[in-house]
């Protein structure tokens, strides 16, 4: 059983991590430490720190130490589904990050490190499904970003920074409240409108204008007749004339 306070979960040996490392067709080696059980940064993997890539999803991590900066060789870290509320600014030393998931933990506005913006690789990055209620404008720093996920979040703004990124191609920002998406749709005008009127006498028309315009003007008559006219005066018998009541309570609700 591992020492400590608080739940140790799965106790991961060098032995084990080295046994994780996959090698891809293109010749990187993944450290994949993903739905382990692990609650803590496992030290021993500081040991392979030269790999390119470090999967660590689906775990229990609430924190990543500052020895994260160890990886300089990285160009794809995924954590997501752990417990964690902040990042280290050392993440930004990572300056080969091409990938960077950290979708599904429980990361604040607040506590995303600025650090983040120094990740001038990063091509595709992944906050969704955090507790965001702003995007970090300085993430338009990023300039080679072409993916970014922000759905899942409590943002009401996407800043401009963000959405003028030179090479962004996909923002995902499903489900979040943002107010450019609660506009109503401009509403359908069903009434058949003109741009210019012309008005003339009776007399100086036609007896065939004549004829069609009266014809006209009985089909809206017609409509007229056919629409509830609220000009009409309204009558709410059981409503009490205007203040009669507060009248005769004002001095009631004063003693209360």
């Amino acid at each position: 059983k591992g020492k400590g306070k608080g739940p140790q979960g799965k106790r991961i040996t060098l032995k084990m991590a080295k046994n994780s490392i996959r090698v891809s067709f293109s010749g990187r080696r993944r450290l994949d430490l993903s739905k382990m059980g692990i609650t803590t940064f496992p030290k021993c993997i500081l040991e392979l720190a030269d790999v390119e890539e470090l999967d660590l999803s689906r775990n229990m991590l609430r924190k990543i130490p500052n020895t994260i900066e160890k990886f300089q060789n990285l160009l794809w870290l995924d954590l997501h589904s752990n417990q964690l509320d902040e990042l280290p600014k050392e993440i930004g030393t990572l300056q080969n990050l091409t990938y960077l998931n950290i979708c599904n933990n429980k990361l604040t506005t607040e506590s995303l490190p600025e650090e983040l913006n120094l990740l001038k690789n990063l091509k595709t990055l992944n906050l969704g499904l955090n507790c965001l209620e702003t995007v970090p404008t300085t993430l338009g720093a990023l300039k080679e970003l072409v993916d970014l996920g922000l759905f899942d979040n409590a943002l009401t703004t996407i800043p401009k920074s963000v959405k003028n990124l030179p090479k962004i191609e996909k923002v995902n920002v499903k489900r979040n409240p943002l107010r450019e998406l609660e506009q109503p749709e401009e509403e359908i005008d069903t009434i058949k409108r003109i741009e210019k009127l012309y008005l003339v006498e009776e007399k100086d028309l036609c007896s065939s204008c004549l004829k069609m315009c009266k014809g006209e003007r009985d089909e809206l008559h017609k409509l007229e007749d056919m629409t509830p006219n609220s000009s009409k005066e309204l009558s709410f018998p059981l409503l009490l004339t205007p203040n009669s009541s507060a009248k005769d309570n004002q001095e009631e609700w004063r003693v209360r």
